[in-house]
């Protein structure tokens, strides 16, 4: 609790969460008050406020079941019409990179969206160095009635397919299942974001906020110029949903890991391996034993996982090895454990005092913690599941998304939202084809209740 006013006043202040910052009228005692956007003020010492009516007070607005069933049956209607659109981009190969395949699917779905009532603006955004067009999408921004906060939506149109991958795996469907290279991450989710927007103005369902789509095309490859972005939107967004598909049962994520990458690189000195192997020092043998100490690094306890992927170095088997490299990944839960882990690599020693040790890299992207905001928007999907008939469960996760960078400014982020199904980057890549009506139904009524 705030320190308290002057006895004169007899009042308390209680900071309020600016995400969930609006006005309500409740009655202590008495006496009525109003909750302002900023500070909330209540009759002093007699009422100590607990957390329970603090959660009341400003919880989200809760789904009801007629509009539970209408989103659910707008949704299933409309399941077709989704597919068709998915199909469209889905057979727009779009590897990160390829400024054509961006382009195009962003043509698309800028087309689609000018079709939407209440979307409010349209802006394509270039990539540096031709590497695609980024699409960010408003909708619902005139009369807001909360500030200037606003629900983002983010996703992705890029995918790591080469091109060439649709001509040997095109789309098909069957047994209630839709494959394709990039529908469960994530095209399909980025058809069903758009016809998101399309249920909230036929339902007549206005958000509290302004709503923003953001799709990137370089998410696969680190968001090198999609990251601002997305950090921009975040640090004024109330709540973010990302449109990356769930985990294994359809579970929200609520956790992932960072990530970072290391480059370590030994100098040794070349020499005859017949003739003067003694003059020689062997970058391979300094790099294969600074292997086994960075292995040394994994904490299964705190979830932190250091791996040496790629390791190449030497000219000939006759040759000492003059150098050698080794790229390192590192995944870990908080950034506390990210710096610790990185202290320790960046200081590595040669065991060799004859081969020089350089080692290059950095975080990539900062974990999602699981904090209690991201908690508390979680317990409101799930809310908002359970109006719909089904369990939103949810899990911590070691890969990383966008979801990282929006977390990393602050944001209440909640990832995982997208259309169940499997074999991301995989030849079984697949959506499930019924699961379309609950997410599009989540999401939509996620976006009207916060």
């Amino acid at each position: 609790m705030a320190r308290r006013a002057s006895r004169e006043c007899q009042e308390t202040r209680v900071k309020t969460f600016p995400q969930r910052s609006l006005i309500i009228p409740f009655t202590l005692g008495t006496i009525t008050k109003h909750v302002p956007d900023e500070t909330t003020l209540i009759p002093d010492s007699k009422f100590e406020i607990q957390s329970e009516f603090q959660r009341l007070i400003f919880m989200p607005p809760e789904l009801d079941r007629a509009t539970a069933n209408a989103l659910l049956g707008y949704f299933q209607d409309r399941r077709q019409s989704v597919l068709i659109l998915t199909r469209a981009i889905a057979e727009i190969e779009s590897p990160s990179g390829d400024l054509n395949g961006s382009r195009g699917i962003v043509e698309r779905l800028a087309e689609e969206a000018k079709q939407v009532k209440c979307v409010t603006g349209i802006e394509r955004v270039p990539a540096a160095n031709d590497y695609g067009e980024h699409l960010r999408i408003t909708a619902f921004s005139d009369g807001a009635s909360v500030g200037d906060e606003t629900i983002l939506m983010i996703g992705h149109t890029d995918t790591v397919y080469p091109l060439g991958t649709l001509m040997k795996r095109p789309w098909r469907e069957e047994q209630g299942r839709v494959y394709a290279p990039g529908v469960f991450d994530m095209k399909a989710n980025c058809a069903l974001a758009i016809e998101v927007l399309r249920a909230c103005s036929a339902l007549s369902l206005k958000p509290r906020r302004p709503v923003v789509l953001l799709l990137t095309c370089d998410e696969e490859t680190g968001s090198f110029s999609g990251r601002a972005l997305v950090e921009g939107e975040a640090r004024r967004a109330a709540s973010v949903l990302v449109l990356e598909p769930p985990a294994t049962g359809g579970r929200a994520k609520t956790g992932r890991k960072g990530t970072a990458g290391y480059q370590i690189t030994a100098h040794g000195r070349a020499a005859h391996a017949g003739l003067e192997p003694e003059k020689g020092a062997s970058a391979i043998l300094e790099i294969a034993r600074q292997i086994e100490r960075l292995h040394a690094m994994n904490d299964a306890s705190c979830g932190t996982t250091v791996n040496v992927g790629v390791v190449c170095g030497g000219t000939r088997s006759n040759v000492v090895a003059a150098e050698a490299q080794a790229e390192v990944d590192v995944r870990f839960t908080t950034m506390a454990e990210a710096e610790r882990i990185e202290r320790e690599i960046l200081n590595l020693l040669s065991f060799d005092e004859r081969v020089r040790v350089s080692i290059e890299g950095e975080v990539n992207r900062p974990p999602l913690e699981r904090t209690e905001r991201v908690i508390a928007l979680y317990e409101q999907a799930r809310r908002v599941a359970g109006k719909l008939g089904f369990e939103l469960g949810e899990t911590s996760v070691g890969g990383a998304s966008d979801a990282n960078f929006a977390a990393a400014v602050g944001a209440a982020v909640l990832d995982g939202l997208g259309i169940d199904g499997d074999g991301a980057h995989a030849d079984h890549e697949h959506i499930v084809v019924e699961d379309i009506a609950r997410r599009g139904a989540l999401l939509a009524g996620l976006i009207v209740t916060l």
